[in-house]
């Protein structure tokens, strides 16, 4: 039996944009629809936009519902009119993602259809502990990366009792290894090794413990390049002045800005190593665009990045805010990039995480959900 699934997304839509358009800017949301859909399930995509829509591609049914509006402004998908879209549809499962919206989240699950939520890096919230209890007390199973990261949740009493856990990555990649030669003379790339750190410049992402890392490997390995792309850059100012101060380190590292999507996939295929120092992630996408590339992560030992790197099977974790032990685990992965570990990634990004293991995986969760029943 073919399960009928609702992928349900509450995203705004600000820019009244066509349909293709539109999905052409969440290559994310296709990407895990199209993933369940090749699977074996039957998929509908429940977005807002500005008008009633219904939308077919690549196997899969998105179906437009209408905003509320106040003068140009979107308010977003009310949640009557979003129960009244499942009603119709009627699905066995429904998929809803995020855990930001509680009242749409209890009125999906009013329709008393099982609900599997996923989470997308949300973090909890003790002062409305009870406010996310009470969205969730309805939900079959809540998905997430790795397990241990609703631990925190469900010590903040935000996760009902009964509610599964299940593991999950937010997404996959469509990106592929291609030809490094190529991809280093289209992008400019140079380094033995080639760095690639991908990401915000924030606290989080923590790019001054890379720099600072990058600055001790380089006393091993002279002729290191680091490579930085990002689209926004609050701590800009403190990378720039770390490497006014030391020349060395200013000739090796090079601060590229924000790329486009499709250049990011060249810096992946031209690169050798993928270095972040995220304190937290709900998934990361960088890295699981990095390892479909079939670059060795040189990441934190963080409950997301394990997952994706299958406890560190693949590549190299370091614990947050260590710059020695970055500094190692770039010395040592650069000694083993030659050995066969870009195999060994794109071997385990194909089993584990590629859009085909993503599929199987959610159309397996979809029928645990549909058979357990489990509604509160």
């Amino acid at each position: 039996m073919t399960l009928r699934v609702a992928q349900v997304h509450c995203l705004v839509d600000n820019q009244n944009l066509a349909p293709d358009d539109l999905l052409r800017g969440l290559p994310s949301l296709t990407l895990v629809a199209e993933a369940a859909a090749e699977a074996g399930a039957e998929i509908h995509v429940i977005q807002s936009s500005r008008r009633a829509e219904v939308h077919q591609a690549n196997g899969v049914t998105y179906r437009f519902v209408p905003e509320m509006c106040l003068g140009d402004r979107m308010t977003g998908l009310m949640p009557w009119r979003l129960s009244a879209e499942i009603r119709r549809l009627n699905p066995d499962v429904i998929h809803f993602h995020g855990l930001e919206h509680p009242l749409h989240l209890r009125a999906v699950c009013a329709t008393n259809a099982p609900v599997l939520v996923q989470d997308h890096a949300s973090r909890p919230r003790p002062r409305r502990a009870a406010v996310r209890h009470w969205s969730l007390a309805r939900a079959a199973a809540c998905a997430f990366t790795s397990a241990t990261q609703a631990e925190p949740f469900a010590r903040a009493g935000e996760l009902p009792r009964h509610l599964e856990v299940l593991e999950i990555p937010e997404s996959s990649s469509l990106f592929t290894p291609g030809d490094r030669d190529g991809a280093r003379q289209e992008s400019g790339v140079f380094g033995d090794p080639a760095l690639l750190w991908i990401g915000h410049l924030d606290s989080n992402k923590d790019p001054l413990t890379i720099l600072k890392a990058v600055r001790l490997a380089l006393e091993t390995l002279p002729d290191l390049h680091l490579w930085c792309a990002y689209a926004s850059g609050e701590l800009l100012s403190e990378c720039e002045a770390l490497l006014k101060q030391d020349q060395l380190l200013a000739r090796q590292v090079h601060l590229l800005g924000r790329v486009s999507h499709a250049h990011v996939e060249v810096l992946c295929r031209a690169c050798d190593i993928f270095v972040l120092g995220s304190h937290r992630e709900g998934s990361g996408y960088a890295l699981i665009e990095a390892l479909a590339c079939g670059l060795a992560p040189v990441v934190s030992d963080i409950p997301s990045f394990r997952a994706l790197t299958s406890n560190g099977s693949v590549g190299i974790l370091v614990p947050i805010g260590n710059v020695e032990g970055f500094a190692a685990g770039i010395v040592a992965q650069a000694r083993a990039v030659n050995d066969g570990s870009r195999t060994r990634v794109l071997r385990n990004f194909e089993r584990h995480l590629s859009p085909a293991a993503l599929g199987r995986r959610l159309v397996d969760a979809y029928e645990h959900v549909a058979a357990s029943g489990k509604l509160r």
